[in-house]
């Protein structure tokens, strides 16, 4: 019966997690949803309402990063169970994103906008184009996994779970974080850019930079000289010209995922 209800729990934090995925589509794209990134009126002067988004944006990404660090899993995983972990931090995500959703403060002064379709489809594109990446890379990375299914699943089965092989292959030639690739191109991909937008693009990206910092600390600390020779083959963020890394299968574990 635990397994089952283990289970149930983790299809139940997926599904929270993957409509807030959704609901972030339309409120960065201001499209669709009822309160998107510049909707309404935020009813404070603008210096407040960047402290207050300032604050929502700095609570996910202390969760977002601190939960990821392997000495926080060792101690957190002694409150709950080991098959549950993932599925609960992708529940504090999803819930943290609801919170940014209802509490952000729109700074609607707008820095630049699209006169044509052309300029605007480029925009959405840009957009799109990084939305496809985030899911590609999460693929290649193994999507259950890192969203707590397969840890569920595994154990409904009596099943012990292992670490998913790491593959240079596809995305992971050009760049070693397609991921966080996707996110900053989705953050900057608007044909119209207001203040407020420009201040979710700019921390969101900065939390980035600073994240891979410490996910790749943990990396060498894990895997040793294998990361260390990938990083110095690889680029970080942006490809090189005509340099792709050789694939690899199973080189090693990713064993910090973000997310």
């Amino acid at each position: 019966m635990k397994r089952v209800l283990t289970f149930v729990y983790g299809i139940a934090c997926y599904g929270i997690f993957f409509a807030s995925f959704l609901y972030l589509i339309g409120f960065l794209g201001d499209f669709l949803v009822p309160k998107t990134i510049n909707s309404g009126s935020s009813g404070f002067n603008p210096w407040m309402a960047t402290t207050i988004n300032l604050g929502l944006l700095t609570l996910f990404g202390v969760q977002h990063s601190v939960m990821a660090r392997p000495a926080f899993k060792r101690w957190w995983t002694r409150v709950v169970p080991q098959t549950m972990e993932r599925s609960t931090y992708v529940l504090i995500s999803a819930l943290l994103l609801i919170l940014l959703y209802w509490g952000w403060q729109p700074i609607q002064h707008t820095l630049w906008q699209a006169q044509s379709f052309t300029g605007t489809a480029i925009g959405y594109g840009i957009f799109a184009t990084g939305l496809g990446i985030v899911l590609f890379s999460t693929f290649l990375i193994d999507h259950f996994d890192l969203f707590g299914l397969k840890q569920v699943t595994l154990n409904l089965l009596g099943r012990i779970p292992v670490p998913p092989a790491f593959q240079v292959r596809s995305l992971y030639r050009l760049v070693r974080h397609p991921l966080y690739v996707g996110w900053i191109l989705a953050f900057w991909g608007t044909p119209a850019m207001t203040c407020g937008h420009l201040l979710f693009a700019s921390v969101m990206t900065l939390y980035i930079l600073v994240a891979i910092r410490f996910e790749e600390r943990d990396l060498v600390r894990f895997h040793g000289q294998a990361y260390e020779r990938y990083r110095e083959q690889v680029p970080m963020l942006i490809p090189k010209p005509g340099q792709v890394h050789p694939p690899v299968a199973a080189a090693f574990a990713p064993e910090t995922r973000n997310g």
